[in-house]
């Protein structure tokens, strides 16, 4: 009889052991989350758009997204969508401290930006930059963030699948992604991916979703590449526009060799609207895709055609090596014609 009660004592002990374990490390997140969520950042913007009314008039409107602060100087990561061609920033903490922004660098291709605030916060926390190249699939993370204006929101789960530069599924052409299932939504993009120790490893970008909210495919492009774009000298056009080639191109009557970036939006202050480039006119939908149309398209920059697959790197490059007031020229389609604008490279944004 002795013997026989032992076994579910035994079980008795293990399942309490694993109930503490449980709780423990429901616990530890709830502490690292505690500890984290003051450097998590809700951004606002202010930026021009269309509505949806054909030769509606350009109007603004609000956008939301997350960021993360990084120094305490006042460096936020968040995504380049959230803030490309934003006229105004504004940058709330948990406090409810509101600080106005602006960007430092932006890196669109890849989906991740650096903002700087006008003004160091009162009482900074800063979140610190893990190492995405240790991260493997399969480990658990967390996402802090604003999914559809609810703040400070937390959202658990794990690195799906590690996505490399030109994944298909990415969209991204020069980024590398993690893929996880933990819950994303409208409001989340630019926020942090941290993992179990309250370390960021990614900066949420998008989705993949059929009914427009979260299914499990998030992607949040690497820590590793954030890093890059801190190491840049800093960076930002003001331009969002989509890039036109094969059979778009001949729908836009692109002269060759037939690639361009399509001019959607142009922030206010800008360079792209020191130089003389302008935004859509027109919303239009192009097969899958919510188009901008009636601005300029982007043929070259420097000299440097928009055909090949690294142009945009290329031009990056040759622009962030300029020296202050040293000439710029665009050349762009415009009204079925050919013209060159040209400007002033401007001193890059002070951090």
């Amino acid at each position: 009889m002795r013997s026989r009660s032992i076994v579910p004592i035994a079980i008795i002990l293990m399942w309490a052991g694993r109930a503490e374990v449980l709780a423990q490390a429901s616990l530890t997140l709830a502490e690292i989350f505690k500890r984290v969520n003051p450097a998590v950042v809700e951004i606002h913007t202010e930026e021009t758009d269309l509505p949806p009314v054909p030769r509606g008039q350009p109007v603004s409107v609000a956008g939301l997204g997350s960021g993360v602060l990084i120094s305490p100087d006042g460096k936020i990561l968040t995504a380049a969508h959230v803030v490309q061609t934003a006229n105004a920033i504004e940058v709330e903490f948990l406090t409810g401290e509101t600080i106005k922004a602006r960007v430092l660098s932006s890196e669109p291709s890849a989906d991740v930006a650096l903002l700087q605030l006008d003004k160091a916060p009162r009482a900074p926390f800063v979140a610190k930059i893990g190492d995405s190249d240790a991260v493997e699939i399969g480990a658990p993370v967390f996402v802090v963030g604003a999914p559809l204006g609810a703040s400070h929101t937390l959202t658990v789960g794990y690195i799906s699948a590690r996505r490399r530069p030109n994944a298909t599924l990415s969209g991204m052409s020069r980024a590398e992604f993690f893929q996880t299932d933990a819950a994303i939504n409208q409001g989340n993009s630019g926020g942090p991916l941290f993992t179990m120790q309250g370390e960021v490893i990614g900066i949420v970008s998008h989705i993949l979703s059929h009914s427009g909210g979260s299914e499990g495919l998030g992607f949040a492009v690497t820590s590793k590449v954030a890093r890059q774009l801190l190491e840049q000298k800093s960076f930002w056009s003001g331009v969002g526009g989509y890039m036109l080639s094969g059979d778009l191109a001949k729908v836009f009557n692109l002269p060759p060799p037939g690639a361009g970036l399509l001019v959607q939006r142009v922030a206010a202050g800008s360079p792209a609207e020191k130089i003389g480039l302008k935004g859509g006119t027109t919303r239009a939908s192009i097969g899958d895709d919510d188009l901008v149309v009636g601005g300029d398209v982007i043929l070259s920059v420097m000299g440097i055609t928009l055909s090949e697959p690294s142009s945009l790197a290329v031009i990056r490059q040759k622009l962030t090596e300029l020296n202050v007031n040293d000439p710029v020229q665009v050349t762009v389609l415009r009204g079925g014609k050919v013209i060159t604008l040209t400007g002033t490279s401007q001193p890059p944004a002070q951090p």
